[in-house]
């Protein structure tokens, strides 16, 4: 009888941190993590930068698939499980292995929080995503949902199907739909980050201030200096 494979095995100790932002579209995220990495390479950090959806081994058969709207909940969420894994073993943990700080925008609360309101049982999720290792830091995002909603509806002349959440026949109207859809979504990550630790980023705040919290979180949980020797001598110390 053939045995079951056992997962792989993560080494204990991992010489790189991994950082991870959340939040609703328009919350203000991805400009957030773009300057820190900035910051931490004109510091002389090593530092790699990934972001949700954008493996190129799947990329073709999500357009594919969006296109034609032949994606149920499930293989919608198939498919975005596969591009992370795709990402995290190609390129995340061998950049944490090799010392690096890695940078994700959106993690696996991304498809907890989507995936669940598109119906997915949410046990089934964290046993989808048990591989990923948690982000040494976690920072969520809290803007309220109007203001959220109002940046990108004023910045898009259209939306896309199912970034409206039109595959879920919430309303006819895109713009209704993303409301009802984006809401939901709203309201999982209130619920999830009672489960999992994250440090709250008040985004409504200007963007200086918002910066240096971030700034000063990260000095707090990690200790640079030992990156800094490690980038300069090439690899570990």
């Amino acid at each position: 009888m053939a045995k079951t494979p056992k997962e792989p095995k993560e080494p204990k100790e991992i010489e790189g941190k991994l950082i991870a932002v959340e939040g609703l579209d328009g919350s203000g995220k991805s400009t957030q993590i773009r300057l820190l990495k900035r910051w931490l390479e004109l510091e002389g950090y090593k530092v790699f930068f990934t972001e949700w959806n954008s493996s190129d081994l799947v990329r073709q058969a999500t357009r594919k698939g969006k296109k034609k709207k032949l994606l149920t909940p499930t293989t919608f969420s198939l498919i975005h499980a596969t591009d992370f894994a795709d990402r995290y073993e190609r390129q995340i943990l061998p950049l944490l292995k090799g010392g690096y700080i890695v940078l994700a925008d959106r993690y696996v609360y991304t498809a907890f929080a989507r995936d669940s309101v598109r119906g997915c049982d949410k046990e089934w999720l964290r046993k989808l995503y048990k591989f990923a290792r948690k982000p040494d830091i976690t920072y969520f995002f809290e803007v309220p949902l109007d203001v959220a909603l109002n940046r990108i509806l004023e910045g898009r002349p259209t939306l896309k199907y199912h970034e409206a959440g039109m595959d879920m026949n919430f309303s006819k109207d895109p713009y209704e739909s993303f409301k009802i859809f984006q809401g939901k979504i709203y309201e999982e990550y209130g619920r999830i980050f009672k489960e999992f630790p994250a440090e709250r980023v008040n985004a409504t705040l200007p963007s200086e201030q918002q910066q240096a919290n971030m700034r000063d979180i990260v000095k707090k949980h990690i200790n640079l200096s030992d990156f800094k020797l490690r980038a300069q001598k090439g690899g570990k110390i």
